[in-house]
């Protein structure tokens, strides 16, 4: 992935370092960037996705007064290239496509715990959305273990995490997540569950039809593409419980099969179209 080709965006806040404390935690659990991470991680030590992934959700310790980072670090850089680069598409896709200006999302770096308007993040929850603050939240000690672990081959997978937030955002920005709230909040667990998942898998093709600019301009290649895609596999909620224990119930599913999140994806990837990512009118998605 030629990430170092993409233009680097200002809408970076990195706190990573700096004395901000809270307390609580973030609602919703582990996000879809630390399930991505989970899983990369378990295949590449052999371990079982469902025990990561029960570690990562204790939780992680608040941000200690003291504590210090690079600010302008490699893993920094690649993150705002990575959302300066979703700026640009999004900007294009909207005026377009949507008829309208598209309005950027900021995106927070911290390390441990850092407090925000939907609770404090914290570092088991992976890349999350709020929007609450228009903000996207991302621990990059995530990205510093994938990183470290396989090198340059993970930057589409970690790339992916992020522009399925900058996806929330977009549904945001539309009116989408709104609407899907209010109609959870009238809703019973069920059909609850049910409006989760097609939010979540318009998120999925969202990123994909970013994927599908930077196929276009040469940024990435068909092997990243496809590291893309398996990721997309083993992060379905019925890969995921399965591993866990032995079964899936999709009346529990919040994100989508593992075909599911494909399918979308895919639909985002092949297309470029945000128009053909309406999740919400197909019976079944």
């Amino acid at each position: 992935m030629k990430w170092d080709e993409m233009r680097q965006s200002q809408n970076v806040e990195d706190v990573r370092g700096s004395r901000r404390v809270g307390g609580g935690t973030v609602a919703g659990g582990l996000g879809l960037g630390g399930i991505i991470i989970a899983v990369i991680a378990s295949l590449l030590f052999g371990l079982d996705p469902s025990q990561v992934i029960g570690t990562m959700s204790g939780g992680a310790p608040a941000q200690q007064q003291g504590q210090s980072a690079p600010i302008n670090d490699q893993d920094a850089a690649f993150v705002r290239a990575v959302l300066g680069d979703t700026e640009d598409v999004w900007n294009s896709v909207f005026q377009k496509q949507v008829g309208q200006a598209y309005r950027a999302p900021k995106l927070v770096l911290f390390s441990g715990a850092t407090p925000g308007a939907c609770g404090t993040a914290q570092t088991a929850a992976g890349p999350f959305y709020c929007p609450v603050d228009e903000k996207i939240y991302l621990d990059m000690a995530f990205f510093q273990a994938i990183s470290a672990a396989a090198g340059p081959d993970a930057d589409f997978a970690r790339a992916y995490a992020i522009s399925h937030e900058v996806g929330h955002h977009i549904q945001n920005v539309l009116g989408i997540m709104g609407q899907v709230q209010d109609l959870q909040r009238r809703s019973d667990e069920v059909t609850g569950n049910a409006l989760s998942v097609r939010l979540e898998l318009q998120a999925d093709c969202f990123a994909g039809v970013w994927g599908n600019s930077t196929a276009k301009r040469g940024y990435v290649s068909n092997t990243d593409l496809t590291a893309a895609l398996n990721t997309a596999s083993q992060i379905g909620d019925d890969y995921l419980q399965k591993r866990s224990r032995g079964y899936s119930s999709p009346e529990t599913w919040t994100h989508g099969s593992s075909a599911q999140r494909v399918k979308w994806y895919k639909q985002g990837l092949s297309t470029g179209d945000i128009r053909q990512c309406d999740t919400f009118s197909v019976q079944n998605p």
